[in-house]
């Protein structure tokens, strides 16, 4: 995992330098910016994973950065507060602060609440990409809305019965699906009962994902059954014996 690169947006120097030696020596890309300004130069040149933003500021203050911010993007955004700003506090969560520190700022307790936001916006990552239907095996990822299969060497050109098919594997990993199952979920039923060319089709997809389709890791056969599809290196293997 890179470095996380967070900005430190305060007018008070010995403040900011305080927190931007703390936070560096505890393994964070640290910049340091004294206004509104500077902070959106910084966040329009590179990356940023999060943003310390004072709310008390000459000029643009923080709240109506925060505001801009929000406008444009989700940036993880914790809020330094004066110590009896109640309002400050209230006003920044419900514009979208991520969370917020108090005056005088207790460096510890900020970086628990920086690591805090930085896995929960972690999280939410996983969250989306499950939400986008998005299946991994082995080195292939299966994005179901986009109807790709992608490996390490880019995207595989398969036709849509093999993906419906591959489709019909993901979402049933480790259970061992007959014929008639995979024609029914398949939803072709185009190709009649106990046909063949189903075993045709898996054979084809083999000699796209398998490094050896003579012993598959992933479509595996189980005599008189049906196919199983598993992973080896993730999931243990099927429960039955399958060749």
């Amino acid at each position: 995992m890179s470095t996380p690169r967070i900005v430190i947006c305060d007018d008070e120097p010995d403040l900011r330098e305080m927190v931007g030696e703390y936070l560096s020596a505890r393994a964070f890309n640290v910049e340091m910016v004294g206004d509104v300004r500077s902070l959106k130069t910084a966040v329009d040149a590179a990356p940023v994973d999060l943003v310390i933003l004072d709310v008390r500021m000459p000029g643009e203050d923080g709240l109506s950065a925060l505001r801009s911010l929000r406008a444009e993007s989700d940036l993880p955004i914790v809020m330094l507060t004066a110590a009896d700003g109640v309002i400050d506090r209230i006003l920044g969560l419900e514009m979208g602060a991520d969370d917020y520190v108090g005056k005088p700022v207790d460096l510890r307790e900020l970086e628990a609440r920086i690591k805090a936001v930085l896995r929960r916006r972690a999280s939410s990552v996983v969250s989306v990409a499950e939400e986008k239907q998005i299946h991994r095996f082995g080195p292939w990822t299966l994005d179901l809305d986009a109807a790709r299969l992608s490996g390490e060497h880019g995207d595989v050109t398969i036709t849509a019965m093999e993906f419906a098919l591959l489709k019909v594997f993901a979402e049933n990993r480790g259970r061992v699906l007959s014929r008639d199952q995979l024609l029914d979920l398949a939803h072709h039923r185009g190709w009649e009962p106990f046909d063949r060319s189903i075993d045709l089709r898996i054979s084809r997809l083999r000699r796209k994902i398998e490094s050896n389709p003579a012993k598959p890791r992933y479509i595996k056969t189980v005599r008189g059954l049906g196919y199983v599809f598993s992973d080896d290196a993730q999931s243990g293997g099927p429960k039955r014996t399958a060749y």
